[in-house]
């Protein structure tokens, strides 16, 4: 299972490469509703938050205001709980000084974790430099996703975990895992998505967890001519009994290739070539062909390594 991937997050890059246009509608749902203000948008991934942050219209302008607002507030509250482990590590130490107790070394011991991890995302929240890591996706993760409609490549902002249109909003919980859509499922779970709605997200590398000697390890996978993958996914618009929406999306995962299983993973990404992309973008239930398409996937020769 792809569980973390490395992509463009930056829309600009689908607008040079591909000549997409932005979605402002989602964009603006995104960040500038009250809904989007009341649930904090912190799965959103830096990279694509910044991409903001030289607006080259009016509506660039608000979507960029409304990420520096959010931004503050998040701020906000990470200084507040990170005073509040500050004190709870002192306090704790102050009682092992005196009397070694299990609550004692447990306050101290989470709340040490705690401040470290804060510290991490309070620095990386106030980081005006651009890392390699602001472009690095996980289930829940917002992403932008390029897609056709009404002819036009867009690039809309949907959930990587795709929850499909019809069923509740507990089958997040009740299956995890539809971040990825398994090849061999196509013609079943996902039959109303796969040949009907699709999309692609361009990653530069993904990610797997793999046993090595005994040990759970993650490790890094990226082409090794450096070249770029355009993944092939499938997506869904969702819409709740209380009326609430949700674009969400899944790449679709196949048997992996000789290098990627010698290195201890079974599934693998699926890169379409470039010159399919059209045909791709714009299935018109043509089941035959799509699955044409995926057997004539691109190729690269995958190089791996332990994942910072």
């Amino acid at each position: 299972m792809c569980y973390s991937a490395m992509i463009w997050a930056d829309y600009r890059k689908y607008v040079r490469r591909f000549g997409a246009t932005l979605s402002l509608k989602e964009f603006a749902e995104l960040y500038l509703s009250d809904e989007a203000k009341q649930r904090k948008l912190v799965r959103t991934p830096k990279a694509m938050d910044m991409a903001f942050a030289q607006p080259a219209t009016a509506d660039e302008q608000a979507l960029n205001d409304a990420i520096v607002q959010r931004n503050k507030r998040d701020a906000r509250e990470l200084e507040q709980e990170l005073f509040k482990q500050s004190r709870r590590n002192a306090h704790a130490t102050r009682s092992l000084h005196l009397k070694a107790t299990k609550k004692a070394q447990d306050d101290l011991r989470i709340s040490t974790s705690k401040i470290e991890q804060l510290k991490v995302r309070l620095s990386d929240l106030k980081r005006g430099e651009p890392a390699a890591k602001d472009s690095r996706i996980y289930p829940g993760s917002i992403a932008p996703v390029m897609l056709l409609d009404h002819g036009q490549r867009v690039i809309k902002p949907m959930r990587y975990q795709c929850r499909i249109a019809g069923v509740p909003a507990a089958f997040d919980r009740k299956y995890p895992g539809t971040y990825n859509a398994r090849r061999d499922s196509l013609g079943r779970y996902w039959r109303n998505q796969f040949a009907h709605t699709h999309a692609v997200i361009v990653a530069t590398a993904f990610f797997e967890h793999v046993v090595q000697d005994g040990e759970n390890v993650v490790l890094e996978f990226r082409p090794g001519d450096g070249s770029e993958m355009i993944v092939a996914c499938l997506w869904s618009h969702w819409t709740g009994t209380d009326g609430g929406q949700m674009d969400s999306f899944a790449a679709i995962t196949d048997e992996p290739p000789a290098e990627v299983a010698a290195a201890g993973h079974d599934r693998c990404i699926i890169p379409i070539k470039p010159e399919y992309l059209d045909a791709w973008l714009d299935p018109q239930g043509d089941v035959e062909t799509m699955q044409a398409v995926l057997d004539d996937r691109a190729r690269p020769l995958y190089e791996h390594r332990m994942a910072a």
